[in-house]
């Protein structure tokens, strides 16, 4: 099975520090291949293919220019500096240039199928692209061998919105509702959460359709720095409920002073340390398959701040299982202070009581 793709020129670029392990950041050990290649042999911690699609977002009567998100999420991401030695994949950009967005998702697919199966348990991480990016993962991963051997599959999306519009061509907007009808068509009931619901960005009928189809989602109000407890909550149960993870990431979840440079900027949005916390839990799991990044817009962006957020959630999520940091909700609760005091100055500076 071969998978078209395009592979960019030199996207993995960045600061040299020096030699040595200590100095690595994400530019250093990115190599390129395809997704069926013989590269893919060697050992990686995560995989990156890209989604290249406007088409999507234009269906939906939004602000084109999410197409050159991928270059945009790369460039922002290639200089972070690593924690530890990792190996990561570039697998190249799926390209959606006419208009035919539904070939564009099959061809997405059979690329995650073939990243995921030739290293099962290692995440895939695509990068958007529009929202429409979500659907063309899925069909990936529901024809992975994990699934296909029946393990629980979970959709965690990330986003101000439902994406469960029921239009005649599939969009933005769709993806979804595209997915819970896949899933019926193998018998089984999508288990899809969304956390970060804006209600002024959904109408009643969107409301109403997760509610017949079962989905549990929290509201942008009921994600906010005091809302840690119930945002756990949310997520073990989720999480307890499958067996391998798609997470679906909306850029226009977040706030838009953190999050310009989307077709809908979030007047309210969930803050971006909510939002890294949530990816690092579902990435320590251990169950994480399958992440998508969508809706970066570079066209819009602003300092590129909204390329930067992007970058900073896919490097935690790729990172967190590798340092073994599990993310603790007290942290964000302000309960660690002293921990927190601890790592900050060492015993040596810290004053001293008079005797």
């Amino acid at each position: 099975m071969t998978v078209p793709v395009d592979l960019p020129p030199e996207p993995w670029t960045g600061r040299d520090d020096g030699p040595g392990t200590d100095n690595l950041r994400w530019h250093h050990i990115v190599g390129m291949g395809t997704a069926q290649t013989q590269e893919q042999t060697q050992e990686w911690d995560a995989a990156f293919v890209g989604f290249r699609s406007d088409e999507g977002v234009r269906r939906n009567k939004g602000r084109p220019g999410a197409a050159a998100g991928p270059a945009a999420l790369r460039a922002a991401l290639a200089p972070m500096a690593l924690p530890q030695p990792l190996q990561a994949l570039d697998a190249g950009d799926i390209t959606v240039g006419d208009g035919d967005l539904e070939a564009g998702q099959q061809r997405l697919a059979r690329a995650v199928t073939l990243l995921l199966d030739r290293r099962r348990g290692r995440p895939v991480v695509v990068l958007g692209g529009g929202h429409e990016v979500a659907y063309g993962s899925y069909l990936g991963l529901a024809d992975s061998r994990a699934v296909l051997d029946g393990a629980r599959l979970g959709v965690l999306n990330l986003d101000a919105h439902f994406d469960l519009r029921d239009d005649d061509r599939p969009s933005s907007g769709t993806p979804f509702l595209q997915m819970a009808r896949g899933e019926e068509q193998h018998g089984r009931r999508l288990n899809y959460a969304v956390l970060g619901v804006s209600q002024p960005s959904n109408t009643q009928r969107l409301f109403h359709t997760a509610e017949k189809l079962g989905v549990r989602y929290l509201r942008d109000t009921e994600c906010g720095a005091l809302c840690v407890a119930g945002v756990d909550l949310f997520v073990d149960a989720f999480l307890a409920g499958c067996d391998i993870v798609h997470l679906s990431i909306d850029l226009d979840v977040l706030p838009a002073a953190a999050a310009p440079g989307v077709s809908a900027p979030a007047a309210y949005g969930v803050p971006m340390e909510i939002i890294e916390y949530v990816c690092a839990r579902v990435a320590a799991s251990g169950k994480l398959a399958l992440c998508d990044v969508a809706e970066l817009n570079p066209d819009l962006d602003a300092d590129h701040r909204t390329a930067r957020a992007g970058a900073r959630l896919v490097h935690r999520i790729v990172t967190s299982p590798v340092t073994g940091e599990t993310p603790a909700g007290e942290a964000l609760a302000g309960q660690t202070l002293a921990g927190a005091a601890q790592r900050a100055f060492p015993a040596a500076e810290r004053l001293q009581p008079d005797p």
